[in-house]
């Protein structure tokens, strides 16, 4: 008789060795699921935890949390963090490097999920474009389940750079919510609208919540702060205080509602429909369902890390959390279902309050290469695009530059004078394979974000406080702490309670939770912090 027997250890060397026998055969649980709140720093459930009485609470306090989990590459942004999670490879190997990129052929910025051959369908409107997972260049953990055990497979969030890269080309149902259109999906997982998903949206419209009020949910004496602080920013119609009223007219409210912890509240009960609709967890095979909340970035990037909006979005997000578990424990079974929980990357503090800080646009990069050049080849348009800490070059330029020493020598000394910046390379410096494993922090980190096809030309790191965009009061993307360091916690039968440190990253989600209900995922970059026994 064989019975899996899952132990969580620190290390995948650490093997099985604690477990105790089990005398009774065990079930696999019978569905994963991945929960990604999009910006939540590692911090932010230390800072919440006296306070939190829902789900954040139970997967901290009765899950494995790996509290020094982080990122090792660059570029954390949303669809590198979450491929990495969906897959567990790193953007140098799922080529999702950044939010959009250069299309050095259409000379053009491309989305992450943008694809020309497929269209997306809107649920209460006509949508614009096509999105899917083309650009994902290896499989998913949920492709995987759903072919080794014909488990169905679903991925609801805000936005798609988020929900698709989670399930990767195929998918049961997948939905995303577009700012203009409302409710979204595409040609690439379904022919048409989904017949319980209209249902579900035509009963239950985000336009219900306008005219609401986002109070804060515990008294003003339990947030760390001030309401006000030096540098937020905030959604059009609102202030940098509390109360926040949404608005009753788009499009003031569908970008507020985003911004609200309503958005949270709705997505929550969207997954719980999902769960009932296709019976998740209740069928042959080992289903799949990943929840990315959107609403903290959005809230972050305008607020700040220390707002009291941020964190009330995460106290009511403990909550939200708490009541889809609730809801699995009913439906599902307790015990018969596995979660990890982490983020896609971290973000940093507001500009205005790091000392001898301050912002610059690409624009500023782009100017100093432009300039560099100038007395070498006259004036032109020599650099072309910035995606933060990526910039591009027109065609042709690279190899004027690798003719001339000195115009290349040129470049980097300009931007190395730009008083955001703390480094500048060509990617060329980057581009081999054991750059990987460079004994320099930031070269390491920068190749394990490099794509040749899609990543810059050259590479800039800002220096510690400097923000590279002059839009957002507080962003991420870069290799410090606040950006890499993000929650690995794992819940569910088999693991054991408690915190644990060491290395870890999040693209050990995938392959663990492939070892916890038996299905051996590969995955070149991630490896399963959960070892399975086969006892005969």
């Amino acid at each position: 008789m064989r019975r899996w027997i899952p132990c969580l250890v620190l290390t995948a060397a650490a093997g099985c060795a604690s477990a105790p026998p089990q005398t009774q055969p065990s079930t696999r649980p019978s569905l994963v699921v991945v929960i990604v709140v999009d910006q939540m720093r590692t911090d932010y459930i230390e800072r919440g935890l006296p306070h939190f009485t829902g789900g954040l609470r139970r997967l901290a306090t009765e899950g494995t949390w790996f509290r020094d989990a982080a990122y090792p590459y660059l570029n954390t942004v949303t669809c590198a963090g979450h491929s990495t999670i969906g897959t567990g490879s790193l953007p140098y190997r799922h080529g999702m490097v950044l939010n959009a990129w250069w299309d050095r052929e259409t000379g053009r910025s491309r989305p992450c999920t943008s694809d020309g051959t497929v269209r997306n369908i809107g649920y209460s409107g006509k949508a614009a474009g096509g999105d899917s997972a083309r650009s994902l260049l290896v499989p998913t953990l949920a492709e995987a389940l759903r072919r080794e055990t014909g488990g169905r497979t679903v991925a609801l969030s805000l936005k798609s750079r988020s929900s698709i890269p989670l399930v990767g080309r195929s998918a049961t149902a997948i939905a995303w919510f577009d700012e203009l259109t409302g409710w979204t999906t595409s040609t690439a997982y379904a022919p048409t609208k989904l017949p319980w998903l209209d249902r579900y949206f035509a009963a239950n419209p985000v336009k219900a919540d306008a005219g609401r009020t986002w109070e804060r949910l515990l008294s003003p004496s339990h947030y760390e702060g001030v309401d006000d602080g030096t540098g937020e920013r905030f959604p059009q119609g609102w202030t940098q205080t509390f109360p926040h009223v949404l608005a009753t007219t788009v499009p003031p409210f569908t970008a507020q509602w985003q911004r609200s912890p309503f958005a949270d509240e709705y997505l929550g009960k969207l997954a719980g429909a999902a769960v009932n609709s296709f019976g998740l967890g209740r069928g042959k095979g080992v289903d799949f369902l990943a929840v990315s909340f959107s609403t903290l970035d959005l809230v972050g990037h305008q607020f700040g890390p220390a707002s009291h909006e941020v964190q009330d979005v995460v106290l009511r997000l403990d909550r939200t959390i708490g009541a889809l578990l609730d809801h699995l424990d009913k439906t599902v079974g307790r015990g018969r279902y596995v979660v990890a929980l982490s983020a896609d990357h971290g973000v940093g503090s507001l500009t205005e309050q790091y000392a001898g800080a301050g912002r610059q646009g690409g624009t500023e990069s782009l100017a100093a290469i432009n300039g560099a050049l100038a007395p070498f080849f006259g004036e032109g348009k020599y650099a072309v695009h910035s995606a933060y800490t990526d910039l591009y070059v027109a065609p042709g330029v690279l190899r004027k530059l690798e003719a001339n020493p000195n115009a290349a020598a040129a470049v980097l000394a300009a931007l190395k004078k730009l008083p955001a910046l703390a480094h500048a390379f060509y990617a060329s410096e980057i581009a081999a394979p054991e750059a990987r494993q460079a004994s320099d922090p930031v070269r390491r980190a920068a190749a394990l974000s490099y794509h040749p096809e899609r990543s810059g030309d050259i590479i800039v790191v800002p220096r510690p406080g400097w923000m590279l965009s002059t839009t957002s009061a507080a962003t991420h993307g870069t290799l410090y702490t606040h950006d890499q360091q993000v929650p690995v916690i794992f819940y569910g039968p088999g693991v054991a309670a408690g915190v644990r440190g060491g290395a870890a990253t999040p693209a050990d989600i995938a392959p663990t939770l492939g070892a916890l209900v038996g299905v051996p995922f590969a995955a070149p970059d991630g490896r399963p912090l959960v070892t399975l026994t086969a006892d005969k």
